[in-house]
């Protein structure tokens, strides 16, 4: 890690996103088509969530894997930029830097277009070094099955140090990319403090239909706090002795959903680093995530 004593540690990817704003169908039936907006800006979960952590004040340490080239490049000038400290190996030779295009419809919502042989899923546990900086109170993994070479093994070793150093142990998810189970998951699972899945995400992974159903399944699992992002209606906030809405911004004009859920993630981490509530946790999670969505880019509204 670069000097300095970082009080959040955030793992996971670090890409540059190139959006274009409005795009549907039809672009892929033309042969030129016009766009409002087009912009570059870094991205992907962990590089979005410790740039919010930054701008809010933490100090955030980043740990990832980017490529020797002109992407991999500015990503380390943004992190030097926004104060973030990346560790010194983290640049790897023969590797390509992950470049995502997302086409962000009229509606706000977005697809992607990925490089298969970029950064964004290289990460494997042999990266993440071990045992933490005495500095770190809380671990974030941003993105639970993003990474093929981190799976419910690894995970439950990278968590289980973390325990074992009392740290705070925070995880968002990705939709499950090979069928995975919450029983697969769940001896990884019982080292969390707050699991920070959407819906979507948590209904996939429980096989169940409500968001309140697969908050109780993931529970089960000994999860000690889920909370989970539901869009504009908010978060589900559920822990053994305790289960609430904590409703969504009202008023907000959604432009573009790229970076909402990190965002609320970081907003959820910042508060909860200031000792704040469970319930103001996800408040200030909910205020990050609205205005996020405000805006076209990840973290440009900050």
């Amino acid at each position: 890690m670069e000097t300095g004593e970082p009080e959040v540690l955030v793992i996971g990817a670090a890409i540059i996103d190139v959006l274009v704003r409005p795009a549907d169908e039809a672009v892929f039936h033309t042969g030129s088509y016009p766009a409002e907006d087009i912009r570059m800006s870094v991205g992907a979960d962990a590089l979005n969530e410790a740039t919010v952590l930054a701008r809010l004040g933490k100090k955030v340490g980043l740990v990832t894997v980017i490529g020797n080239d002109q992407a991999g490049d500015g990503i380390l000038r943004h992190c030097r930029r926004e104060g973030i400290l990346l560790g010194d190996d983290c640049v790897r030779e023969g590797m390509v830097t992950g470049i995502n295009v997302v086409l962000v419809g009229k509606d706000a919502n977005r697809s992607f277009l990925t490089n298969a042989r970029g950064s964004l899923r290289k990460l494997s546990l042999s990266d993440i070094r071990m045992p933490f900086p005495e500095s770190v109170k809380i671990i974030c993994f941003a993105s639970i099955f993003v990474f093929p070479k981190i799976g419910a093994d690894e995970l439950l070793h990278i968590f289980a140090q973390a325990k074992r150093q009392n740290k705070i142990v925070c995880a968002d998810m990705t939709k499950r990319k090979n069928g995975e189970t919450l029983k697969d998951m769940a001896e990884a699972f019982s080292y969390i403090d707050y699991l920070l899945p959407n819906h979507e995400e948590a209904m996939l992974l429980t096989g169940k239909d409500t968001a309140f159903e697969a908050a109780r399944a993931i529970l089960e699992t000994g999860v000690k706090n889920v909370v989970i992002k539901c869009g504009k209606k908010g978060a589900l906030v559920m822990n053994q002795k305790e289960a609430y809405m904590v409703p969504g911004k009202k008023g907000v004009s959604c432009v573009d959903t790229t970076g909402a859920g990190d965002s609320f993630a970081a907003g959820f981490i910042f508060a909860l680093s200031k000792g704040g509530t469970l319930k103001e946790c996800a408040e200030y999670g909910n205020e990050c995530g609205a205005r996020a969505v405000a805006v076209a880019g990840a973290t440009e509204w900050l």
